[in-house]
């Protein structure tokens, strides 16, 4: 890991930038922190320049609660080399939802089954970078999208003690089967009237989860419209879990 800027935002947190090999990533730090601690891994869909001013807001939520925070550019995405499969199907499945047409399960599996054997492990690779700083003491959560992702790190990563997940896309039938030995606690988020998401597949998919303590908050709305509610009670959720 090398960091390569920093700022101070509102508050006094200390926002960084920083690489991991080849993969761009920011971190956030509380301006009040004088002990290492607990850390929260923003996940989200798409590029962090595209996605700054939510990530920054999100994290600026944390640093509230007195966590750091943390993201990494997902593969195919900003500046990243793109992957012409995923960019296939990615088109694919865009056609089939404009067209009101069922998105086949091959489409889906092309596009996000390879995302996440390429994402999973750099996240778990960022997260040895970041433990082994010593403003950061974890316990680690997981928030965000894309959903895949989080089952994967959920299932794999076991400094990874909580995840608040977004059910906001496409899931492959095979991570149906990594959700069941899903054991930490979770909170989903479902924006009831995303038209980019199959709401039953969702509903099923939450069934599935093998966590012992696991609740949905479903909301009125298209896909960016998350009441600012929740931004709270997912703060609430990780300090049950993580102080």
């Amino acid at each position: 890991m090398r960091f390569t800027s920093e700022q101070r935002l509102d508050d006094g947190v200390l926002e960084r930038e920083f690489t991991l090999g080849e993969i761009p990533g920011i971190m956030w730090t509380p301006g009040s922190a004088s002990a290492p601690v607990p850390l929260i891994l923003l996940g989200h869909p798409g590029g962090l320049r595209t996605m700054y001013p939510r990530l920054v807001a999100r994290a600026l939520h944390c640093a509230a609660q007195g966590f750091a925070a943390a993201t990494i550019e997902l593969p195919g995405s900003g500046d990243r080399p793109r992957s012409a499969v995923a960019e296939q199907a990615r088109a694919d499945l865009q056609g089939a939802v404009r067209a009101g047409r069922p998105v086949d399960d091959e489409i889906v599996d092309r596009l996000v089954l390879p995302l996440v054997d390429t994402a999973a492990p750099e996240w778990r690779a960022a997260l040895d970078a970041l433990l082994a700083l010593p403003e950061i003491g974890g316990p680690v959560g997981y928030a965000g999208g894309v959903i895949s992702i989080g089952i994967r790190l959920a299932v794999v990563e076991p400094r990874i003690s909580a995840a608040l997940l977004f059910a906001g896309s496409f899931v492959p039938r095979a991570l149906f089967d990594e959700a069941r030995q899903v054991t930490i606690p979770l909170l989903v988020l479902l924006q009831w009237d995303d038209e980019g998401n199959d709401r039953q597949q969702a509903l099923d998919l939450f069934d599935a989860f093998g966590s012992e303590e696991k609740t949905l908050h479903a909301n009125m709305g298209g896909h960016t419209g998350v009441p600012r509610f929740e931004g709270d009670a997912g703060n609430q959720f990780f300090v049950r879990h993580l102080t």
